[in-house]
């Protein structure tokens, strides 16, 4: 039986960007219920045929929830714990499954024990529970005292997780957002910079838990596999692969991203059981119609997020085709309020009802979901493979020219077939068995055959 990450399609919400929430936490004001902006919006998530939503950090921080002041409460600027709740289970009413942004490997300055450090210095209960806490040094804040940051920044304080106690308050929060709001699973934050041995004994708790219970680690580089079999965890963000998708185009080359799907999924690839999670663009990085040099490439590049190996996830506001770059090293512009994006961008309805069109076919497709990948033809803009599962045989053709082409694609079917384009009106094409000559592939669009029994 499949695992229900192999049957999903996420979209990523940043709340406290998505709900418009202040900049700053005053820790003054009483919460107030924004996460109502996520449950009105349900039905939408249905159009697009969204059934899982990760949803950013929504724990008591000072800034940007990755400077977590209090694992146990909601973000007052999003609510409070009951409002989560309802979300969650309204979420759960509609089929949609629902994994929480998980913040471990670093807290802010404001996280209660590390403020009980810098009032008591060398005689606070919680010196040990901070990496490289160092009495004899100073830092930029001058604390008279150093520590561990996130890649050096000490807004971000890094957490020692092999301290007893850290990991007791860590996992006992986590136990009590399955037991209060009933997740799903987590999204690590920082996989790639914590211990293996915490992150695996965090996936065994929650599957004791909970035995379908999903992790994906935020991984940038590396390899993939140390952290799914050494870390536990059962799936990874799959940089390469996003990369990839935008580059290929960019520089008319689309040898790139083929090499990386055969790198990852083909019958030899080293990723085949790793359902790598997927994505155009997120709360880190450039909206894909920036990033992207023309704005037709956003087809294709749908195109094969949604028809690739792996889990495909769309980025709040994107299904829109809107922009968004950093700015002066600030991350706001990628992460505004959902209101703030229906009333001030300009709106992509063509690529939005792409999205709906290739949503659907991923939804309703074993050999898109599950099945194996083999590549039938390369050029510098035009890749073709074939997804197989059982008894369904699909062939994705993807063309990125701004003109269509006749594609002659040699190989061997087994036997004569007729194959019905599920994308463009149900167009029907037959291979001779050995070959399929396909006379028109539209140009930045694609083709999605499927072969009738």
């Amino acid at each position: 039986m499949k695992h229900w990450c192999n049957n999903s399609i996420f979209y990523h919400i940043y709340p406290l960007g998505y709900c418009g929430s202040l900049f700053k936490n005053n820790f003054c004001n009483q919460p107030e219920n924004r996460l109502q902006l996520i449950r009105n919006e349900i039905n939408h998530l249905k159009e697009i045929n969204i059934n899982a939503v990760y949803l950013g950090p929504v724990f008591e921080s000072t800034f940007h929830g990755y400077d977590t002041v209090d694992y146990y409460n909601v973000d007052r600027r999003l609510g409070n714990n009951d409002d989560l709740k309802y979300l969650v289970e309204d979420l759960h009413k509609n089929d949609i499954k629902v994994i929480f942004d998980c913040v471990f490997n670093h807290v802010g300055r404001d996280f209660w024990a590390f403020k009980d450090v810098l009032h008591n210095r060398e005689n606070s209960p919680y010196c040990s529970w901070f990496s490289g806490l160092n009495f004899y040094s100073n830092n930029g804040y001058n604390d008279n005292l150093s520590y561990d940051g996130w890649h050096n920044y000490y807004d971000l304080v890094k957490l020692n997780l092999n301290n007893y106690y850290v990991k007791e308050h860590l996992f006992n929060a986590v136990k009590m957002w399955i037991e209060k709001f009933n997740i799903d699973g987590l999204r690590i934050d920082a996989a790639d910079c914590m211990d293996l041995n915490f992150l695996s004994d965090l996936s065994k708790m929650t599957k004791e838990i909970k035995n379908d219970f999903w992790i994906v680690g935020e991984v940038v580089h590396g390899d993939y596999r140390k952290y799914v079999f050494d870390g536990g965890l059962d799936s990874v963000t799959n940089y390469e692969g996003y990369k990839g998708l935008f580059s290929s185009h960019n520089d008319n080359n689309f040898f790139e991203i083929a090499y990386s799907l055969n790198r990852q999924f083909a019958w030899n690839g080293i990723y085949t059981n790793i359902p790598l999670y997927n994505f155009a663009d997120n709360h880190d990085v450039n909206r894909i119609k920036s990033t992207a040099v023309r704005e037709e490439y956003l087809y294709t590049i749908y195109g094969l997020l949604f028809t690739m190996p792996g889990v495909p996830s769309l980025y709040y506001g994107s299904e829109w085709g809107i922009e968004g770059k950093k700015e002066n090293g600030s991350d706001n512009n990628l992460r505004p309020s959902y209101n703030h994006i229906k009333n001030n961008y300009k709106i992509n309805i063509s690529v939005y009802e792409a999205i709906k069109k290739l949503s659907a076919i991923r939804l309703n497709s074993k050999a898109l979901k599950y099945g194996k990948y083999e590549q039938v033809y390369l050029s510098h803009n035009q890749l073709a493979f074939i997804r197989q599962q059982e008894d369904e045989l699909m062939l994705v053709i993807v063309n990125s020219e701004f003109t269509p082409v006749k594609l002659n694609i040699n190989y061997d079917f087994g036997k004569s077939l007729k194959f019905v384009d599920i994308l463009n009106n149900n167009e029907e094409i037959y291979t001779s068995g050995k070959g399929i000559i396909v006379d028109n592939v539209y140009p930045n669009w694609l083709r999605i055959l499927k072969a009738e029994k």
